[in-house]
């Protein structure tokens, strides 16, 4: 994923000739691991809480920072803040599938009235979307051969519930072959990039149309790890009432760092945070806030927009630790240690919650408090290790945990974290129900 450097370790998995597939150096080699152009940088010395979590009472220290946002209501980020972290299997199995689509990362999640309310998706139908999807069919425990990937898919959910009601889609190529639903076709688009996808939103300033961020990506001989890097961001525009698979969708190149090293730079699109009054905040100030992830360390940056503004790109400004400033270039670091897709959300009693895999691909989700969308946010709060998901072999990884506001009940936020493996053709024909979204339920008490 671009310069927001997207999901981080995808297996990228090319069917070749009728169902063999190349399968790229991601074996022994952990480290700097371009991620959408960004490098992920693995911690091993984290520190985890058990499988599920006791409730507890977490004071998160923040770092001094002038606050950017309206703090004359916003409790410190240092209030305590009790949680307890279960399963959720009902979400967890309802992508366990053994026919069409088989798996896939990133995963964001939208309603078609563009409400972000917290379980706003049991009223309403709701949209998601994922990167790398793998296509085929499971028999017994066995993958069949002719597995096919594709880099992004959508699913619909009708009124929220994990039901098997969710129907897949991807588009189709001349020959009748799958195909992604997004394909890059921007000005600065080089010939085999493709896209990875971040987050997105119901923009109700311009029509109800949804707007998707979306990743650059292209396949290269490298010296590292994975054999592909981020080569820029873009905004996609779904016309509103558009059906799926969008054969009318635009898309616009985000020229903030274009033609410059990702790495340092970073992109945006791993989280949105819309606050406004129409999506649903309660202390909404009419922006659009934007976070990308840049650096080894993983760095979060945010920059924000009115939403009728989203495409009018000079508009925009970033926050550089002390004002919003126009120029992109003096963005600065709101946290680090978090990972390539993240979330933040508005809590009832006026902080936010950040919510990421911990130093990338990390064995710990962690959270974050702050006071306004651009922070300061306080310490990493440890809430879940993943380590169980990844027992059943040595290159099984974790990456990208998120939350889904929509998705979730009152109380609680529902998080996603992504499976996949760095021996991922192997892998997969022993483990064909690998490579599927996870879910916790992350119960919080704000009293």
């Amino acid at each position: 994923m671009d310069a927001c450097a997207k999901a981080s370790c995808r297996r990228r998995v090319r069917e070749v000739d009728g169902g063999s597939f190349i399968r790229w150096f991601m074996r022994n080699h952990r480290q700097s691991i371009p991620s959408h152009s960004n490098h992920f940088h693995m911690n091993p010395h984290n520190a985890l809480l058990p499988l599920v979590i006791s409730s507890m009472v977490i004071a998160a220290c923040q770092t001094p920072a002038a606050n950017p946002g309206k703090s004359n209501d916003h409790p410190s980020a240092t209030s305590a803040f009790h949680f307890n972290v279960q399963l959720a299997p009902e979400w967890s199995r309802l992508f366990v599938r053994n026919n069409g689509w088989l798996g896939g990362d990133g995963i964001f999640a939208l309603t078609k009235n563009g409400s972000e309310k917290t379980g706003a998706s049991a009223d309403d139908t709701t949209m998601l979307w994922f990167s790398d999807t793998i296509l085929g069919e499971i028999i017994g425990d066995s993958l069949k051969e002719g597995m096919k990937m594709i880099n992004n898919s959508i699913a619909i959910i009708n009124k929220g519930a994990p039901n098997n009601s969710m129907k897949f889609i991807w588009d189709k190529s001349n020959d009748g072959s799958p195909a992604a639903v997004f394909i890059p076709k921007t000005p600065a688009t080089g010939k085999d990039d493709y896209l990875w996808l971040g987050d997105g939103f119901v923009n109700h300033k311009m029509n109800n149309d949804i707007n998707i961020f979306g990743y650059r990506i292209k396949n290269e001989k490298t010296t590292g790890t994975f054999g592909f890097r981020e080569k820029g961001n873009l905004l996609i525009t779904v016309p509103a009432n558009s059906k799926p698979p969008f054969k009318d969708y635009k898309q616009a190149d985000i020229p903030f760092y274009l033609n410059k090293n990702l790495d340092s730079t970073g992109s945006f699109g791993a989280g949105v945070l819309v606050n406004t009054k129409e999506a649903g905040a309660a202390r909404g100030d009419g922006y659009v806030y934007i976070y990308g992830v840049r650096k080894k360390n993983k760095e979060v940056m945010v920059a924000r927009t009115k939403p009728e503004d989203i495409i009018k790109f000079a508009k925009w400004t970033f926050w550089d630790g002390k004002k919003w400033n126009s120029d992109p270039m003096q963005i600065a670091a709101i946290a680090d240690h978090a990972s390539n897709e993240l979330s933040v959300t508005e809590l009832e009693d006026g902080r936010y919650i950040m919510v990421f895999q911990v130093d990338g691909m990390g064995t710990g989700i962690g959270v974050r408090l702050g006071s306004s969308p651009a922070g300061p946010f306080g310490q990493i709060i440890n809430v879940y290790d993943v380590a169980k998901d990844l027992e059943k072999d040595k290159d099984i990884f974790s990456y990208n945990a998120k939350a889904h506001p929509v998705l979730s009940k009152p109380g609680e936020l529902l998080i996603s974290y992504n499976v996949n493996s760095f021996d991922f053709a192997n892998d997969i024909k022993t483990l064909p129900h690998l490579y599927h979204p996870r879910f916790i339920r992350l119960k919080y008490d704000l009293r």
